[in-house]
């Protein structure tokens, strides 16, 4: 069975309206994309706090998919009428079926992050199978070593992580870190999520991978981790990893930093290379902290805890 799609642009204001009155006159799905990417102007729309979370592109592309036997062009003609606007001009083209999970599958292999440090998916043998392959697949929660932010991490953990190490992963995802922590020798290995969905993810994947670690939500959202494996009475670390976006990551400064033991790391990721100066100075009251690798427009910093807060 194949499909019919039909794609056209169309300004931010009207995007959602026209969204909606697709999907009610029969479409099966609608995709939005920024018409400009893969150019020197496309505008990422990453939804950090702060923005605006409904923020679209000045102008986006919709496709909106329908059935083999539907009338893509009658459905629009429906749609425009209920948005009150002349039909736009458009594009009508046909999309084959096939083995969507074969073909999902293809799009990912085993990922080498490092001499020795492999991501697997588990539909593929191991490149190097006496290597520390770490069993992951894609699904709900983010994280499985294609983004250019989990490299940075999982590298640094390949690079500096010493055997025994406390290890704390906020924003844990697929809890890729954490089980990479776990199989690189950390001793206590925590991670955290605002998404029970993620909570759920890590914890599969770390007993697939066959690593002990602690997985829960973070206090205040629900049913919290509330440290139940801290790494020293206080609930500090040795190394606190955070792979999430850098206005979170400001605003958690103070929260990491008390989570970091006096002469631990903390590593810091999903931060573009301009934003890098403002998440460092959010950090520096309490780390000696910088850059400390690149990797495409994304970097990774890293930094010492200081025995005491400044000032």
């Amino acid at each position: 069975m194949s499909y019919l799609a039909l794609r056209f642009d169309t300004d931010a204001a009207t995007a959602d309206a026209w969204t909606d009155a697709l999907l009610a006159a029969g479409a099966l799905s609608i995709d939005a994309a920024d018409p400009r990417a893969g150019t020197v102007d496309e505008r990422p729309l990453y939804g950090e706090p702060g923005e605006d979370p409904g923020a679209l592109w000045p102008v986006s592309r919709l496709t909106a998919l329908f059935a083999g036997d539907a009338d893509p062009d009658a459905a629009l003609a429906a749609a425009a009428a209920d948005v009150g606007a002349a039909a736009p001009p458009h594009e009508r083209f046909t999309v084959a079926d096939e083995d969507w999970v074969r073909a999902t599958q293809a799009q990912f292999s085993p990922i080498r992050i490092a001499d020795g440090l492999w991501i697997v998916p588990s539909w593929c043998e191991p490149v190097e199978p006496g290597a520390c392959n770490l069993l992951l697949d894609p699904g709900l929660a983010f994280g499985t070593g294609s983004h250019p932010t989990t490299r940075l991490c999982l590298r640094w953990l390949a690079a500096n992580l010493r055997r025994g190490a406390s290890v704390l992963d906020y924003g844990c995802g697929s809890g890729i870190l954490a089980i990479a922590a776990a199989r690189l020798g950390a001793g206590i290995v925590t991670g955290t999520d605002v998404d029970p969905q993620a909570v759920a993810a890590s914890r599969a994947n770390a007993a697939r991978n066959e690593v002990v670690a602690t997985f829960g939500l973070p206090d205040g959202h629900g049913e919290a981790l509330h440290d139940a494996l801290p790494a020293d009475a206080k609930g500090r670390y040795d190394v606190v990893v955070a792979n999430i976006l850098a206005n979170p990551l400001r605003l958690l400064a103070p929260a990491l930093a008390a989570r970091v033991r006096p002469g631990g790391a903390i590593v810091l990721s999903g931060v573009l290379a301009a934003q890098a100066g403002e998440v460092i100075a959010s950090y520096a009251p309490w780390f000696r902290i910088d850059v400390w690798d690149r990797d495409e427009d994304w970097v990774a910093l890293a930094g010492i805890r200081n025995a005491a807060p400044a000032g």
